[in-house]
């Protein structure tokens, strides 16, 4: 199977070159405008599908913050904002996303959100928010972004070193199928054209593994099938405490 896998992915890589011409002539840079409304409407149906998930994560979230004070919580990648519904009320919220085209749907979103108050909107990646000091929130969370970061050791050094001593990273990800599936094969095989449909999204990135070695203290993980399509099923779920 190995060997049909990799012949069907150079096929497909090959029906991809007028993209890859594209990407090298900067002309990509057009689909990050649209990207935004693309995943409005995906998030809308993600969140349908994967509500009775999110909610028992995120449930978890107060048990982070300090007594007293007010939960202070940074989301990496926050798109469109589509967790802000599950946060608890009173949460303080900084916004991070390196595309800058996000912000009329994430205003959008914090005008329904309003038991939320915001801090600020920051266009930075995972791996470079030196804005941001250390040890200075209560939680980090990261749903459907380690998927398409340059580097998912770098995110997580960053999501490490702004989180408070007993903060928490939580995160909700697709990752790679087993070896033995189909869902693996047609990963494989579809990641070429899935890459610039997902905005430099991966379908075949063992994650699990990255958590396992970022250096927090606990590491609670569930590897669950979702509700979706097989391309994107094989999810990870959990929070890792620093």
């Amino acid at each position: 199977m190995t060997f049909l896998m990799r012949v069907f992915a150079l096929l497909v890589n090959a029906l991809c070159l007028p993209l890859h011409l594209m990407d090298a002539v900067g002309l990509y840079q057009i689909y990050k405008r649209i990207f935004p409304f693309c995943l409005y409407r995906i998030s809308v149906t993600y969140n349908k599908k994967m509500y009775d998930k999110k909610k028992e994560l995120f449930r978890s979230l107060s048990e982070f913050k300090k007594p007293g004070a007010q939960l202070t919580l940074l989301e990496i990648g926050c798109g469109t904002g589509a967790n802000f519904e599950f946060y608890p009320p009173g949460c303080k919220v900084i916004c991070t996303d390196p595309n800058p085209h996000f912000h009329k749907y994430l205003k959008r979103c914090m005008d329904d959100n309003s038991h939320l108050s915001y801090e600020r909107f920051l266009v930075a990646s995972g791996e470079d928010m030196g804005s941001v000091e250390d040890d200075s929130v209560d939680a980090v969370v990261c749903t459907l972004v380690l998927c398409s970061v340059n580097s998912i050791a770098q995110t997580l050094r960053e999501a490490h070193r702004i989180l408070r001593p007993g903060g928490a990273f939580f995160f909700m990800e697709h990752v790679v199928a087993d070896p033995s599936s189909w869902a693996y094969f047609f990963q494989h095989v579809l990641q070429p054209i899935w890459y610039y449909f997902g905005d430099g999204c991966e379908v075949t990135r063992d994650t699990w593994k990255h958590l396992e070695s970022a250096g927090f203290s606990e590491l609670k993980i569930r590897h669950i099938e979702a509700p979706l399509i097989f391309v994107i099923k094989p999810h990870i779920v959990g929070y890792a405490v620093k």
